[in-house]
């Protein structure tokens, strides 16, 4: 019997995944069975945001901040599933398309290894029809 999803946050306040932060990304992610095989290193997360008015650049579009701060935060808690305590220290962002206001944004994360008291991460950011809209690459640095 499959077990129910288990939604991940920090906490409720968070920029990205807080549900309670009006302004933030309200991030609705989950562990990625896909890639999390619950040993905790090698896992992922899949989920999704809404684009909000609020979320806008150049009108009618997600500012690349906003896509950055997604996929920072995607990357964040996929190493925080990992059981590692870890802040972003390095950062990389390609962004290819742009997000409207108004639609969902697919967001993947997943870790690509470890060495040391570094975490190394990528995620991805695609349209609901599954157009590619950002790419990114991170940098964890373990915290005691």
């Amino acid at each position: 019997m499959p077990r129910p999803a288990e939604r991940l946050s920090h906490h409720d306040l968070c920029f990205g995944c807080g549900q309670a932060n009006v302004f933030g990304l309200q991030l609705e992610l989950e562990p990625d069975e896909r890639t999390h095989s619950g040993t905790g290193g090698d896992g992922g997360v899949a989920g999704r945001f809404f684009v909000k008015q609020d979320h806008q650049g150049p009108p009618g579009f997600a500012h690349g901040g906003i896509m950055g701060a997604a996929l920072d935060e995607a990357m964040a808690l996929a190493v925080h599933l990992s059981g590692v305590s870890a802040l972003t220290s390095r950062f990389e962002i390609d962004l290819l398309a742009p997000a409207p206001v108004g639609t969902f944004v697919r967001v993947e994360a997943r870790i690509e290894g470890t060495e040391g008291g570094r975490v190394q991460a990528s995620a991805t950011a695609s349209s609901e029809d599954g157009d590619a809209l950002a790419r990114a690459a991170a940098t964890f640095a373990a915290v005691a």
